[in-house]
């Protein structure tokens, strides 16, 4: 009971800095959210949240050996954008385990990485008020071949993402970079869609053989 009362005060705080201003993705997030509470979903569940790269993993619920996991992923979002909806896209649904994928698209706008990671900080506070026996994985950007140019700015954002959680409680780094590069450490083209930033269906498989592991 104490519980749900305190996320309902989250819930009426945020509405100040989501929903009462126009925003990007509010709409995308406001559909997101109705739909689940149309479907219905059971406290405790896996959530997967982040950028376009979560929310096209259409094979996600493959990976879940029958486990409850929700898919939050919108549009091409920032981690700032997932800060600002971080009620109705995770704290609402009380999980148990959250995945997160975020920063992708913060690097190839030029954000600086230590405001991606304060950004990513502000959510796993957040997230651990609520429930500090939650479960968090940051997920590390992957190697697009569109985003190449950019690989170092990369690089060092997935070391500093994870030099970060491996100092933070009930909070750990996941790596895809190494399965989706070849032996050269190149990115693997066959694995994206024509953009060559979007995975493909043989990416995606790849990722379902690394994430299949927290579920067995």
């Amino acid at each position: 009971m104490k519980k749900s009362l305190f996320l309902v005060l989250i819930f009426i705080s945020s509405l100040g800095t989501s929903f009462a201003q126009q925003h990007p993705f509010e709409e995308e997030v406001r559909r997101l959210s109705a739909r689940f509470d149309s479907i219905g979903w059971t406290p405790g569940a896996t959530v997967f949240t982040g950028s376009s790269t979560i929310r096209m993993w259409r094979s996600l619920s493959e990976i879940s050996s029958g486990e409850a996991v929700l898919n939050t992923g919108f549009g091409g979002s920032k981690a700032s954008d997932l800060q600002r909806y971080l009620f109705p896209l995770v704290l609402k649904f009380d999980p148990k385990r959250v995945f997160i994928y975020e920063g992708d698209n913060d690097l190839w706008a030029d954000v600086p990485a230590e405001e991606i990671l304060n950004s990513l900080k502000q959510i796993v506070n957040r997230i651990h008020l609520v429930d500090p026996g939650t479960e968090i994985i940051l997920i590390g950007a992957k190697p697009s071949p569109s985003r190449w140019a950019k690989k170092e700015r990369y690089l060092a954002f997935n070391q500093l993402l994870n030099a970060y959680c491996n100092q933070a409680d009930q909070v750990s780094y996941l790596d895809t970079w190494k399965a989706l590069t070849d032996a050269a450490g190149n990115p693997r083209p066959e694995l994206y869609l024509k953009d060559q930033l979007h995975l493909n269906a043989d990416g995606y498989l790849i990722w379902n053989g690394i994430f299949k592991s927290y579920f067995n």
